[in-house]
C-alpha cells in the first residue's frame, strides 16, 4: 500500500475534489504508478482531518476521471480506467446525491416576495447596523415562537440568535466544555459535530444505542467512567439511524445528567418531521439543556438562523461566547426567519416538507422490501444495513460507480470499531420524487 498524503493547498471548489485533483497531479508527475494501492478511506480520513465520506466521494470523482480503479475487499488502485474510459476531469453521468440530507430545496419558501416586503420598509437601513450578540430583541422574540412549535414555553431572554445549527453548537460546547473535556453523545452521531469536536480539542465518548436510541445504562456507566462535561444528542430522528427517543428514556437520561453534572446539548433540526414527538429535553429539563432549534433542514437551510435556547444561568457566557466566534448572527437574514415564523410560513413550509418525506419513505419502503433498515416515517433518511462482506465504505465506492452518492457508516461512528456494516441513504437529494 502507498502511504499517499494529498498536497490540496489553493486547489479545487471542495475537499473532495481537491483531494482528486492532488491525485490527479501525483499520476502525472509519477509520483503515484499504475498498479499503487491507495489507502483505505478511513487512514486518509484521519491523515486528512477530514470525514471519511469525503474521501469516498474523492476516490469516486478519481475514478470517474479514469485515474482509479476500485475492487471490492481489496481496496483502491491507481490506473485502470474503469470508468468507461472518460478523458479526466469527466464526471459520471447522471450523478444522485443522497449522502446530504437536503431539505427538500424544491418546497423552499419564496425568497424574493420576502425579499420585496422587506425593502419597501422605511426602517430597512437599520438592519445594516450592529445588533446585540444575543440578536435583536424582535428576533430572540421570534425564536421562542419557534421553541413554542417546538413544546417550550420559553421567554424571549434564553434565547439566543445564532448563525445557524453549527455555530448555535460551537457556542454551547466553547461555554460547557474546555479543551480535553469529553463530550458523550449516541454511538453513531452527526459528522460535522465529530469535526467540531476534534476543532475544539473534545473527547469524544459514544454511548450504546438500539433502534430506539441512546441507552440510559450506558449513559450512567459513561459518566462513572469518563466524567463528561456535557451529551450531544438528536433524540428526535436521530442521524443517521433516524431513532426517536422515547419520553421515559429522555426522562431517565435527563436525570442521569443532572445528577453527575453534565449539560444536555440537544439538537432538535428534525423534531418538526415528527407529527408527534416526545417532550424534548428542553422541556423536560430546561436546568440543565441547550437546545438548538432551527429553521435549516424544515423551512430553508442557506438562512444561517439558528435559535439557542438555554438556561437562565448560561445565558450572559453563551452570549459571550457568540460575540467570540461570529460578533451576531446576520441581522438580514435573521429578519426574514423572524417575517416566516411571525406570518405562518415557517409552519406551513413545514408541513410541506414533512408530507413530502413520508411520500419519499413508502417509496423507499416499496423499492427497498427484502433489505434491512431504520428508518421513520416522516424522516429524511435511512440506515441502511448490509449484507455479509460489505463495508460501509466500499458499498459507498461501488454505488457513487452508478452514480449514487450515499455516506457511510464509518464516517458517523464515534468508535473506530464501529459502523462498517451500514451507509445512511438521504431521501431528499432529489428535486422529484420520480427522480428519486
Amino acid at each position: 500500500m502507498t502511504m499517499w498524503t494529498p498536497e490540496m493547498a489553493g486547489t479545487g471548489p471542495s475537499t473532495y475534489t481537491a483531494i482528486a485533483d492532488a491525485l490527479e497531479r501525483d499520476v502525472a508527475a509519477g509520483a503515484l504508478r499504475e498498479g499503487d494501492r491507495l489507502p483505505p478511506h478511513r487512514k486518509l480520513a484521519r491523515a486528512l482531518g477530514v470525514a471519511v465520506g469525503t474521501v469516498t466521494r474523492a476516490y469516486a470523482e478519481a475514478e470517474a476521471r479514469g485515474l482509479v480503479r476500485g475492487e471490492v475487499g481489496r481496496g483502491t488502485f491507481v490506473g485502470g480506467r474503469s470508468a468507461g474510459g472518460r478523458p479526466p476531469g469527466a464526471r459520471a453521468p447522471g450523478a444522485y446525491d443522497l449522502a446530504v440530507t437536503w431539505p427538500l430545496h424544491a418546497l423552499d419558501p419564496d425568497l424574493g416576495a420576502a425579499l420585496r416586503r422587506l425593502s419597501q420598509r422605511a426602517d430597512v437601513g437599520e438592519l445594516l447596523r450592529y445588533p446585540p450578540p444575543a440578536g435583536l430583541p424582535h428576533h430572540r422574540a421570534a425564536g421562542a415562537l419557534w421553541a413554542r412549535e417546538h413544546g417550550m414555553a420559553v421567554e424571549d431572554d434564553r434565547v439566543l440568535v445564532c448563525a445557524g445549527v453549527q455555530h448555535a453548537l460551537s457556542v454551547a460546547l466553547a461555554t460547557v466544555a474546555a479543551p480535553g473535556d469529553v463530550v458523550a453523545t449516541e454511538a453513531f452521531t452527526y459528522p460535522a459535530f465529530k469535526a467540531l469536536a476534534a476543532v475544539g480539542r473534545l473527547r469524544l465518548a459514544g454511548v450504546a444505542m438500539d433502534a430506539e436510541g441512546m441507552l440510559p445504562e450506558d449513559f450512567e456507566a459513561v459518566c462513572r467512567t469518563h466524567r463528561p462535561r456535557a451529551l450531544y444528542t438528536v433524540p428526535t430522528l436521530q442521524n443517521p439511524t433516524a431513532g426517536v427517543l422515547g419520553e421515559a428514556r429522555r426522562r431517565a437520561i435527563a436525570e442521569i445528567a443532572a445528577r453527575h453534572g453534565v449539560t444536555i446539548v440537544e439538537d432538535d433540526v428534525h423534531r418538526l418531521l415528527h407529527p408527534d414527538p416526545p417532550p424534548a429535553f428542553g422541556a423536560l429539563a430546561p436546568e440543565v439543556t441547550c437546545t438548538v432549534v432551527s429553521l435549516s433542514k424544515v423551512v430553508t437551510g442557506a438562512l444561517r438562523t439558528a435559535y439557542l435556547v438555554a438556561p437562565r444561568g448560561l445565558v450572559e457566557r453563551l452570549s459571550h461566547a457568540v460575540w467570540a466566534t461570529a460578533w451576531a448572527a446576520a441581522p438580514l437574514t435573521a429578519e426574514v426567519a423572524a417575517a416566516w415564523i411571525e406570518d405562518g410560513t415557517a409552519a406551513a413550509t413545514m408541513r410541506r416538507k414533512r408530507r413530502e418525506a413520508a411520500a419519499r419513505q413508502e417509496i423507499a419502503r416499496s423499492l427497498l422490501a427484502g433489505c434491512t433498515f431504520r428508518t421513520a416515517p416522516h424522516a429524511y433518511h435511512l440506515w441502511l444495513e448490509l449484507p455479509e462482506g460489505w463495508g460501509g465504505s466500499d458499498f459507498a465506492l461501488a454505488a457513487a460507480r452508478r452514480g449514487v452518492l450515499v455516506t457511510p457508516g464509518e464516517a458517523f461512528a464515534t468508535d473506530r470499531g464501529t459502523g462498517a456494516g451500514a451507509v445512511r441513504v438521504s431521501l431528499t437529494g432529489t428535486d422529484t420524487r420520480e427522480e428519486l
